[in-house]
């Protein structure tokens, strides 16, 4: 993975776990960075370029899902 991709990556799982973070109930908190962490590691060694970025593109849409999601349970 080029340097570039590599620190992409990072700074995508970072921000999926700060979203993650902001769940103030338990179980969500838990459930998401648990999954975040699990899909990062299943794909840590993937060295395909085009399945690199359909993964990061996988990620970004997960990503707006865990802010629209806070949002949704923040607004209640």
């Amino acid at each position: 993975m080029a340097a570039s991709s590599r620190a992409r990556v990072l700074d995508l799982y970072r921000a999926m776990l700060r979203e993650s973070k902001q769940f103030s109930a338990y179980n969500y908190r838990t459930y998401a960075i648990r999954k975040i962490r699990d899909a990062f590691r299943e794909n840590k060694n993937v060295k395909d370029p085009v399945e690199i970025q359909t993964l990061v593109n996988k990620a970004k849409r997960n990503l707006e899902i865990i802010h629209r999601q806070f949002l949704v349970i923040a607004a209640f």
